[in-house]
């Protein structure tokens, strides 16, 4: 009882900062994601480190990874040219001459391990802001926090119809050889609970047809689960059980955001085909 008690209060907590920071504004949308790709990526590095496969930096490629946020921010809201992401191909520069003059035993581990949490947690978050940001019909961009509150929204309400009925009914596992908990049952449950959720979302943003959120709520299903066992199967070579402690009653960062980073995808290859166009 205790235990669900703390896991629902960090739950909460975490879902009203994650939801206030995304609608307030662009700049707490800015503050918010810029620390989740910090704390993300410090856990990721982390991991790598603690199971010695190889010694990377997690500072300054948690640096890097926040440049490649911050400049994908500033540049997809047009407050800057592209020079803006000059700074983050001199990190990539740094990170590559670097292997020359460390003295370690497989610099190309290193190399493989830092470029992997710039692509697996740094990039997906950076796309965000392609999300966040839309032009309008005056040819002015302007922060539209809606897609993105949704991704977050579908994820929720997709973990848990999920578990409701991988619970009640589940039976034929979905991947057993990465999470043998997660069931076919359970997987077509949270689709339809995220469906019905997407009709909200209609209701409230009607310019986007409902057919189109429908079609959003099921990317999202889909490459969000696909995201869930990427981490599922990355904690298992590296035999561990959560990414870190830094939540209680969820584990650590990764935990949490581990649908988000290939469902942003997702969304973002459904809006570009067949909203936008």
């Amino acid at each position: 009882m205790k235990n669900f008690l703390l896991r629902s209060l960090t739950g909460f907590i975490y879902a009203v900062l994650v939801i206030t920071g995304i609608i307030v504004n662009s700049y707490t949308f800015l503050v918010l994601f810029s620390l989740v790709v910090i704390l993300c990526l410090y856990e990721f590095y982390g991991l790598i480190n603690a199971s010695k496969r190889a010694s990377v930096n997690p500072y300054f490629n948690c640096f890097g990874g926040l440049l490649l946020f911050v400049s994908s921010y500033f540049f997809v809201s047009e407050t800057t040219g592209k020079f803006i992401f000059v700074p983050y191909l001199i990190y990539l520069v740094i990170v590559l001459v670097s292997g020359l003059y460390r003295k370690c035993r497989d610099p190309l581990a290193n190399l493989a391990y830092a470029f992997l949490g710039q692509c697996y947690v740094a990039l997906p978050l950076s796309v965000l802001s392609l999300l966040a940001f839309h032009t309008d019909g005056s040819g002015i961009v302007r922060y539209y926090p809606v897609l993105v509150l949704s991704l977050f929204v579908f994820i929720w309400v997709n973990d848990t119809g999920a578990y409701l009925v991988g619970i009640t009914i589940g039976k034929h596992r979905l991947f057993e050889r990465i999470s043998p908990k997660k069931s076919w049952e359970g997987f077509w449950g949270g689709l339809v609970f995220t469906i019905l959720s997407s009709l909200a979302f209609s209701y409230y943003e009607p310019h986007i047809p409902y057919y189109h959120w429908i079609g959003i709520a099921v990317m999202v299903v889909v490459f969000g689960t696909w995201g869930d066992l990427v981490e599922s199967l990355m904690k298992r070579t590296l035999d561990v059980k959560d990414s870190g402690c830094s939540l209680p009653g969820h584990g650590g960062f990764l935990d949490r955001f581990d649908s988000l980073l290939l469902a942003v995808y997702g969304i973002f290859f459904y809006v570009q085909l067949f909203i936008q166009n």
